[in-house]
């Protein structure tokens, strides 16, 4: 069995600068990245350190997933790759963690897994497994990998049931608007004024520099950061629909409630992907200040894969 896409959306937060977010998608795998805002000048050439880390992690997770590589190992040397290219081309080692390149991240792996053969009775051998091509087949199951930093999530909808929500991105959005509530209070600013405003950037730097220590990792490079992903496996069956996004994309449920979950894999299905970004971009519009909906930014990238396991 394999991912079929049917459809797919990436928006900038800003149409005048870099998309910080990178989507991918192959037979067996799928893949959503979300670079972190930098906080402050670039260490590596392009036009961002996040857009860096996030279209490098794409390609070389891609690359290893597509030499055979599990879904664990392939993080590990993309990782390692990361941590690598970083070293050589950053234009000097940071003095904080916050000057690292980091990014949150759903890969989406298809599997198949090996069931225990069907048994047959029988009168004179007593229970057997069952032999033959029919046996073959149905000795084949398949679940879905799951691996992720950070607030991107996977919705799952199989068949009738409800969606099953993989990944903490309620919670932490959650978190996140509380915060940009407290800070823009405390410096009697708009939530929403912007993640580099000299009022803000001191909290937010603080707030960075705990990336890759205790249970806090992302995606950056450091190889280490393998030991501390994200894991879930699933059981999947044919027919099985998956919407992998990032955080921005996920804001028409986590953080300004045009949808529960359910809602938004009905309407991803019924409306498509460009229809709700536009829906997106309309709310922000009309809350540029984030004083309804407290955020740092007006608008964030907004990436999204739909796809179907045939």
């Amino acid at each position: 069995m394999t991912f079929q896409l049917l459809d797919q959306l990436t928006l900038p937060g800003d149409p005048a600068k870099a998309n910080e977010d990178f989507l991918a998608q192959g037979a067996g795998a799928a893949l959503v990245i979300d670079g972190a805002t930098p906080l402050g000048d670039s260490l590596m050439p392009g036009p961002s350190d996040a857009a860096w880390i996030a279209q490098f992690g794409t390609r070389r997770l891609m690359a290893h997933l597509g030499q055979g590589d599990g879904a664990r190992k392939a993080l590990r040397d993309a990782l390692a790759d990361a941590q690598k290219s970083f070293e050589a081309l950053r234009r000097h080692p940071p003095e904080e963690m916050w000057q690292t390149p980091c990014a949150s991240m759903m890969l989406a792996v298809a599997t198949d897994i090996d069931q225990p053969p069907p048994r047959a009775r029988s009168a004179q051998e007593g229970e057997v497994a069952v032999a033959g091509p029919r046996a073959s087949e149905s000795r084949r199951g398949l679940e879905i990998e799951f691996l992720w930093y950070g607030d991107c999530a996977a919705l799952v909808k199989q068949g009738d049931g409800p969606v099953t929500v993989v990944g903490e991105t309620l919670d932490k959005r959650a978190a996140e608007a509380g915060r940009a509530r407290a800070v823009a209070q405390e410096k009697n600013l708009s939530p929403a004024a912007g993640l580099r405003r000299p009022e803000f950037i001191g909290t937010l730097r603080a707030a960075r520099n705990r990336i890759n220590s205790g249970t806090y990792w992302l995606f950056s490079p450091d190889v280490r950061a393998a030991s501390h992903v994200s894991r879930r496996t699933i059981k999947a069956v044919p027919g099985a629909v998956l919407l992998l996004a990032t955080d921005g994309f996920l804001a028409l449920a986590s953080d300004y409630g045009a949808y529960g979950t359910d809602g938004l894999m009905a309407a991803a299905l019924s409306k498509g992907l460009a229809a709700l970004g536009e829906e997106l971009r309309a709310i922000e519009a009309g809350d540029i200040g984030g004083d309804k909906f407290p955020r740092f930014k007006t608008s964030d990238d907004a990436t999204a894969l739909l796809l179907r396991l045939d």
